[in-house]
C-alpha cells in the first residue's frame, strides 16, 4: 500500500495532525527510531518518557513508559507493524513484540513524513477500533498534546542537526 492508500482517514474513527516542519527527514527520523531521542520529547512536558525500548522491524517491540507529574505511570507495550525508512513508521498497542495480541488495544499510530524545500512534512494518523475510544483520545487532547509533542521534537533535533 502506498502512504496515500494509508492516509485516508474514517472522521469516526480516526484522528489526524499535520504540519510542516524545519527540521530535516533524517533528523525527524532518528527521533521517532532512536530510544535515547524519543525519550527527550515524546510525551508533552510536563509529562515525561522513560524506558524506551525500540526493535526497528516489523513485530520488533515499541516500548516506553510515560510519567505525569502527579506520579502517574503509564506503561506501553507496542509492536511496529511497517518500517519504512525516513518515510514511514506504523506502531501499535493492539499487538505486542512477535504480533502477540495486547491486553488493552487503544490505536494504531502512523506517522509519515516526507521532505520538503525548508525540512519536513510531517503527519499523524491515529486508527481507533470504535467512535467511543476515538472520542476519548480527541478528550484527552489528541491535537494539543500531539502539537506539544511535535514542538518538543523540533527544539530538541535542531540541537541535534
Amino acid at each position: 500500500m502506498s502512504a496515500n492508500d494509508l492516509w485516508v482517514a474514517d472522521p469516526d474513527l480516526d484522528l489526524t495532525f499535520e504540519r510542516e516542519i524545519d527540521v530535516p527527514i533524517e533528523l525527524v527520523w532518528a527521533a521517532w527510531t532512536q530510544p535515547q531521542h524519543l525519550e527527550k520529547w515524546f510525551t508533552p512536558a510536563p509529562w515525561r518518557t522513560s524506558d524506551v525500548e525500540i526493535d526497528l522491524r516489523p513485530g520488533g517491540k515499541f516500548n516506553s513508559v510515560m510519567h505525569g507529574p502527579d506520579g502517574e505511570r503509564i506503561e506501553n507495550k507496542g509492536c511496529l507493524l511497517e518500517v519504512v525508512p525516513n518515510r514511514r513508521l506504523i506502531f501499535t498497542d493492539t499487538l505486542q513484540e512477535g504480533f502477540r495480541p495486547g491486553p488493552n488495544p487503544f490505536f494504531v499510530g502512523m506517522i509519515f513524513i516526507e521532505p520538503t524545500a525548508s525540512g519536513t512534512r510531517y503527519r499523524a494518523l491515529a486508527r481507533h477500533g470504535s467512535a467511543e475510544v476515538r472520542k476519548n483520545h480527541q478528550e484527552m487532547g489528541f491535537h494539543d498534546g500531539w502539537g506539544k509533542a511535535l514542538d518538543q521534537l523540533v527544539a530538541y533535533m535542531k540541537t541535534k542537526g
